[in-house]
């Protein structure tokens, strides 16, 4: 990462605190700027828009999203051609233990980062042209696809959107939902077993493994 790379990062991680702790009210120049504790007019020489901000913010979202997926060996690339390998109620299990790995992540260490990102999805509702640079999510519905193709899903087009969509919705319900007051704390072994639990019920029932 060079130098201008880096302090683009830096300001958007100033950002992404600012969107999780007031929304996009919160977000201003001069507010980076002083998150990032670096002189005034910082912010604005470097992403000289409200828009440039956002843009910056989301692509820095993608990227540290795309890291934990990584981590928890979670594909993050569109699948190769061809017929997807056929995947084993052992696979699935691992997928299921995977995620529920990376949304534990989400519900904890990257709170603020899931909060921001639900923060620029709404304003992408009112500002269309936005919505290109939350594309990243197409990604991992194709990825969806392929991993419940060859798990014999009857139908892995719709079940793979519905599974990035169930997922998406576990999230926010943990997050800011009814869930976030009777599930298990987020964090704890409870909570990543019971995260563990659904996901894997939403895969048997797609595929009968």
């Amino acid at each position: 990462m060079n130098g201008r790379s880096a302090r683009v990062a830096a300001l958007a991680d100033a950002a992404i605190a600012l969107l999780a702790e007031g929304g996009m009210r919160a977000l201003t120049h001069r507010a980076v700027d002083a998150r990032a504790g670096v002189p005034v007019g910082t912010t604005s020489a470097y992403l000289r828009t409200r828009q440039a901000l956002i843009e910056a913010v989301v692509r820095r979202l993608v990227d540290l999203d795309r890291v934990d997926l990584v981590d928890r060996e979670l594909p993050t690339d569109a699948p190769p051609p061809g017929p997807p390998p056929r995947l084993t109620p052992a696979d699935l299990d691992h997928l299921a233990v995977a995620t529920a790995q990376v949304l534990d992540r989400w519900l904890t260490t990257g709170r603020d980062r899931s909060l921001a990102r639900y923060a620029c999805l709404l304003e992408a509702v009112h500002r269309p042209e936005l919505r290109p640079i939350l594309a990243h999510g197409t990604v991992l519905r194709e990825q969806a696809r392929a991993l419940l193709a060859g798990a014999g899903a009857s139908d892995p087009r719709r079940q793979g959107d519905q599974f990035v969509a169930f997922v998406d919705g576990l999230l926010f319900d943990r997050l800011v939902g009814a869930g976030a007051l009777s599930a298990p704390p987020p964090g704890s072994p409870e909570s990543r077993e019971d995260l563990r639990a659904a996901i894997r019920a939403l895969l048997r029932a797609f595929t009968g493994a």
